[in-house]
């Protein structure tokens, strides 16, 4: 008799046979597993589909925002540590000895994402054998666990492996490439160009099979216009600019998406979730939500003096709050220097800035303080404006200059010369608390030299200081540039190999 194969399926479903376990409708996170017999019809009906569809959207949403863009945040140079911090974020923010393979929020990245590749790998095979009336229905959702099997590993190669590098791609080590799930399996490290590669084919199964799935400003799931953006992530890791350009351009070009230009839209878009420039927008409501930016960066309450005040962990550093001009919307929008700031028992007003860009939706909360609750967006316009111009500086200096100041005039910022400074710079702007930052420096091969503190920060004394706090100095080649291999995987996996200069 042939031995059937079972394995643990950890988003929602219906009954199959005899097996159950529970609705799921993304008005809640999936809390339930079912047992999936690999040689059965895991999908039966179309509402056994919605289900499952819906358990993949909230497997790729449970690692959006929160931590997962917080950690490397707080590792590079945007931002300080203050001094009631509590060393949360501390191994990582301090990036010595600390920062090992034990660390928490690290685990979390490499778990997270694996368990939700576990659930897009069993949907690409289930997708191919359901009844033929759902058949139509069942091949866009393989399509969209393409699509975020493509996005999880992007993000996975960006934090636990060298940047792309065309010359030594095929051997530099990457993350396990698992495409099948087997629970006994211990797969080793693929290299950095078969992850690639693995990326490549994932993104064309995609983009076939959502060719007709139109984009449309905060769509909650992918469309085609989210498929050709992760295009123009890929081709700008592997540093192909062309292609980089010409994606990037397919979904500035399609005339779906709108940067915000004043402070109303702004506020549509960076608080209440309904602005225009979403190009992929997870679902969330009051009952259901992923992972938020509360305690880090605001962890606003109310006391006996003041209405709301603010505890952060962390503030942004004066490198990066000197980026900004005075009538840059972003400024005004994303960071807060009149809140009350309460630290070590003081009280602090209009002395430094906070970071508020993830404040929280009011729609998202109960209470009248806004908690960091936010529709989590991985893909917004903004970026593609970015990438259109960092791919077009050698070759087209003149278009790199429109999409740059495309970006710089909507956000009232002045126009610049498309520079690879100024291109730089306007990404740290831009996307600064999105947990895109460590790709760029390992693009560019860059490190940074010092975290100074905001001035009034400084003479507030307000800040945790010295060589791994204000001082530090992470270098170019700085093995801490990769992350670490996370010590439980290393425990039960013997054929991974660990990442330079970490110790089990």
């Amino acid at each position: 008799m042939k031995r059937m194969k079972k394995t643990i399926l950890n988003i929602c479903a219906v009954a199959v046979s005899a097996v159950l376990l529970a609705s799921c409708n993304l008005d809640l996170f999936p809390n339930s597993a079912i047992a999936y017999d690999e040689d059965g019809q895991l999908i039966q009906t179309a509402s056994n589909l919605k289900s499952f569809e819906n358990g993949i959207l909230a497997s790729y949403r449970s690692y959006q925002n929160g931590e997962f863009y917080m950690t490397e945040e707080v590792q590079l140079d945007g931002f300080n540590a203050t001094i009631d911090f509590g060393n949360n974020y501390g191994g990582v923010h301090k990036t010595d000895h600390n920062f090992t393979a034990t660390d928490y929020y690290v685990e979390d990245y490499w778990s997270y994402s694996y368990s939700a590749i576990k659930d897009y790998n069993i949907m690409i095979a289930a997708c191919d054998n359901v009844p033929e009336a759902i058949a139509a229905d069942a091949r866009i959702v393989k399509g969209e666990a393409f699509f975020f099997r493509a996005a999880t590993y992007l993000n996975l190669a960006r934090h636990f492996a060298k940047a792309y590098n065309a010359s030594s791609a095929a051997t530099d080590l990457c993350v396990p490439l698992v495409l099948v799930y087997n629970q006994s399996e211990k797969p080793a490290r693929a290299t950095v160009k078969a992850v690639y590669d693995q990326i490549k084919a994932d993104l064309d199964s995609a983009a076939v099979i959502l060719a007709g799935v139109a984009g449309k400003a905060g769509s909650n799931k992918p469309t085609i216009d989210a498929v050709n953006a992760m295009y123009a992530r890929y081709y700008l890791d592997v540093a192909d600019n062309s292609n980089a350009a010409v994606y990037a351009h397919k979904v500035i070009d399609s005339g779906n998406y709108t940067l915000a230009a004043n402070a109303a839209d702004m506020a549509k878009e960076y608080v209440d979730d309904a602005g225009k420039e979403a190009i992929l927008q997870l679902f969330i409501s009051l009952t259901e939500f992923t992972g938020n930016a509360f305690d880090i960066w605001t962890l606003a309450t109310a006391d006996k003096v003041y209405t709301e005040i603010f505890r952060p962990y962390y503030i942004p550093t004066k490198t990066l709050m000197d980026l900004y001009e005075a009538t840059d919307l972003r400024l005004a929008s994303w960071f807060d220097n009149s809140v009350y700031v309460l630290l070590s028992g003081s009280y602090y007003t209009g002395q430094f800035y906070t970071f508020t860009k993830f404040r929280g939706n009011p729609a998202l909360t109960s209470s009248p303080i806004r908690n960091g609750r936010q529709a989590p967006k991985p893909f917004k316009i903004g970026e593609m404006y970015l990438i259109a111009a960092e791919a077009e500086l050698a070759s087209n200096p003149t278009a790199a200059k429109a999409d740059l100041n495309a970006l710089q005039i909507a956000r009232g910022a002045t126009s610049t010369d498309a520079t690879i400074a100024n291109v730089r710079n306007e990404w740290f702007k831009e996307t600064v608390g999105e947990g895109l930052r460590l790709s760029c420096l390992k693009r560019w091969g860059l490190g940074f030299n010092g975290r100074p503190g905001q001035t009034g920060a400084v003479a507030a004394n307000i800040l945790q200081t010295g060589e791994v706090f204000t001082g530090k100095v992470l270098a170019a080649d700085s093995n801490f540039l990769l992350w670490p291999i996370p010590s439980h995987e290393m425990k039960v996996n013997k054929n991974l190999v660990q990442n330079p200069g970490y110790v089990e």
